[in-house]
Formats: structure tokens, sequence, C-alpha cells
């Protein structure tokens, strides 16, 4: 009898935590989960919500969205951005962020805030090298988690920075939520463009409005010799891409040091040297977003 008290005991913890990995008190605002396609809802309190996706990983996709969502702040909007990747978040870092989020008085997950924007991420309920060993179900609840119990108090904008690929995580957020547009970050080189195309075919797929791709790394300026080099091919192919699909080429990133060291410390380039030209090549990408999008 004890065995089978301890054994039903155990199945019901394993039944609870998949329904709840964050361990968030109980609200009754998560749609349970149905059969079928669920229906797409907004995030509350929030106007506008924009996925920045790339199918390749190393293209630069987090710090391209960290920092839009920065010039969205600059511009005067109240701007937020919420890490999906659930396995290797990156928004802490970039935005020097740590510790466990509060609650709020409904128990839902309250942003941490730097530099004028609301951030919110798996990375703040692990450890900064703890891994998130999970099985399928328990991300897809985490993730549900994320976007449907966290207190953004009113944002006009919200970037999602979403993993790299065309997986479960990007196929839950499209089914899920009501998004105003996205964005492809991709480089010029040649299987970053061919998976960036399956990015582009990924969200025709589910009737969610391209806005455009941005070109990261597009351009190495010599500070000696101040000759243009492209360190991974010419930018051509990704031209012929945005042609091809009739998506605008939103702008193009150029490949310096200090995008990546600005980033590395917690202090993205928009803030860290807003006066730059490359601060500059994310203000316009922004600016092009929110005209797309109606702000």
């Amino acid at each position: 009898m004890v065995t089978l008290q301890r054994r039903l005991l155990h199945q019901t913890c394993r039944a609870l935590s998949h329904e709840n990995p964050l361990g968030l008190p109980r609200t009754g605002s998560i749609p349970r989960m149905q059969r079928g396609l669920p229906e797409r809802r907004k995030i509350k309190d929030v106007a506008k919500v924009v996925a920045v996706s790339s199918a390749k990983g190393g293209v630069g996709k987090s710090t391209v969205a960290a920092n839009l969502s920065l010039a969205f702040a600059r511009m005067g909007y109240r701007a937020g951005i919420l890490d999906t990747d659930i396995f290797g978040p990156s928004i802490p870092t970039l935005f020097d962020l740590s510790g466990e989020p509060r609650l709020s008085t409904n128990n839902q997950l309250l942003p941490m805030s730097n530099y004028g924007v609301k951030t919110m991420s798996m990375g703040y309920l692990v450890g900064e090298d703890a891994p998130v060993v999970w099985r399928g179900l328990m991300v897809m609840k985490a993730l549900q988690q994320l976007l449907h119990e966290v207190d953004w108090g009113g944002l006009d904008i919200l970037v999602l920075d979403l993993p790299p690929g065309t997986g479960d995580t990007q196929l839950s957020v499209t089914q899920q939520i009501v998004l105003d547009g996205s964005l492809i970050v991709t480089t010029p080189h040649t299987l970053a463009v061919k998976d960036a195309v399956k990015g582009i075919n990924m969200f025709k797929k589910v009737n969610v409005p391209l806005l455009g791709l941005v070109q990261n790394m597009s351009l190495f300026n010599c500070p000696h010799c101040h000759h243009d080099t492209a360190v991974f091919g010419s930018n051509e192919r990704v031209k012929e891409i945005c042609k091809e699909h009739d998506i605008d080429l939103l702008g193009d990133i150029p490949l310096h040091q200090n995008i990546g060291d600005d980033g590395q410390r917690g202090k993205p380039t928009v803030v860290s040297e807003p006066d730059s030209e490359r601060a500059q090549a994310f203000m316009s990408i922004a600016r092009l977003v929110c005209s797309k999008v109606g702000l």
C-alpha cells in the first residue's frame, strides 16, 4: 500500500510539473492544452508584437533583437523583449541582468528592466550555467507560461527573440500569439541565406506578415585603410531572395568588433554608442518596422 501511494504521488508530481514547469502560483489565465490548432491570442497589455527570427544559428539574431528593442525605447515607445529560447537564453547577458523576477499581486512574472526596456527570459529562472534538460512537453508549457504569465504593465511594442530554426517553439509562438509581423536575420553567407529562405517560407505558411529581412555582418570596414570587405560574401544573393519573395531588405548591419563587445559587456550598441553609424543602422531598421506595424 505504501509503495502504491508513493507511486501515485510521484505520478501526480510529474503531471503537475509538466503543467507548470516554471512553478508559478495558479492564476487560471493560461489556456489549457486542447485538441486541434489553438486560438491565437493577443498578449495582454501589449499593442504590437514583432518576432525576430533566423533559421540559422550564429547570425547575430539576439543582438539584432536586443538593439531593435532599445531603438524602439530610444524613439519614445514603451518597449519590451521576450526571450523565447528556453535552452540558450541570451537576453540576460545582453541587458546585464540577473536574479529571479518578482511576482505581481495576481501571481504573474514581473519583467526585469534595463536601459528603458522591459525584459523576460528563461535565463532569469535558472542558474547562469544550469542546463535546461527538459523534454518537449515541458518546454512547450514553459513557453506558454512565458507568453501568457508575464505582467508587462502596458507596452507599445514587444520584440520576441525566437530561437534559431523552424521547429516546435516557432510553431507554438505563431499558433498561440497574434503577431503583427516578423523579420528574418541573416548574413550574406550562402548557408545562412539558404536557411533564411526556410524561415521566410515558414512565416508564409503560418500566415504571419513578413516585415522584411535584416542583413547582419554585411561589410567589414578596415580601420586602417578604410576599405570595405565582404567577409561573408557578396550581398547579391540576399537581394535576389528579397526580390524572389517580394519582401523588403530592411537594412544592413556592418561587421564590427564593437557590436559583439558591446553585447558581451551587457550594454548593446544603441545604448553604448548611440551616435555611431552602426547604432544608426539599428535605428533606421526600427523606424521602418514601426511604420510597417502602424506605430
